[in-house]
């Protein structure tokens, strides 16, 4: 290994026999030379980048899973019979809920609408809410006349309980986000 001391020479060896008969001054700062010590800011900045990398996936696999509430609001909102019967078929839910048993397992859903809409058998009539819990992972469809296509899919899921699951869940959740418009 090679090291440059404070007056700028280099020598191969510390060893006290390369040093014998030598004045080496009191204040000689030894340091490794630009060649030796490119590895160890390699290291470092793998070290850093390995970390900055790692630490969220840890996090989000370690940290549970929690909402305010276990209801998942969805509102109808007003206007929508008038825009489908104009030929609006833009979605104003979405075509897929999902809900999660024993976390969010609560489909509330409330017609700020004029008129009366249908949702499965039942009849929101406006201003009416509706709540729908669900125990156990399922997908259910129902009829609902507030979607273009007339249906929806509620898919419950089971709660993640291990760290995988966790983090599995959470990559499905985001992906699912940037898919939707």
């Amino acid at each position: 290994m090679w090291y440059e001391n404070a007056e700028g020479t280099t020598d191969r060896s510390l060893s006290s026999a390369n040093l014998a008969g030598h004045r080496v001054p009191q204040q000689t700062f030894l340091r490794p030379s630009h060649g030796d010590s490119l590895l160890p800011r390699r290291r470092r900045l793998f070290g850093i980048v390995a970390g900055a990398i790692l630490t969220p996936v840890i996090l989000a696999a370690l940290w549970p899973v929690t909402f305010d509430s276990r209801e998942e609001l969805f509102e109808i909102p007003q206007g929508t019979w008038a825009r489908r019967m104009a030929g609006d078929t833009r979605e104003i839910l979405p075509s897929t809920i999902y809900l999660l048993v024993g976390i969010r397992n609560v489909l509330l859903l409330k017609n700020s609408d004029d008129v009366p809409q249908m949702f499965g058998p039942t009849l929101l009539m406006p201003g009416q809410s509706l709540r729908v819990p669900f125990t156990r992972p399922s997908e259910n469809y129902f009829a609902c006349t507030a979607h273009a296509s007339g249906q929806l899919l509620i898919v419950v899921e089971a709660a993640p309980g291990w760290p995988w699951d966790r983090l599995s869940w959470r990559v499905r959740r985001m992906l699912r986000g940037w898919s939707e418009p």
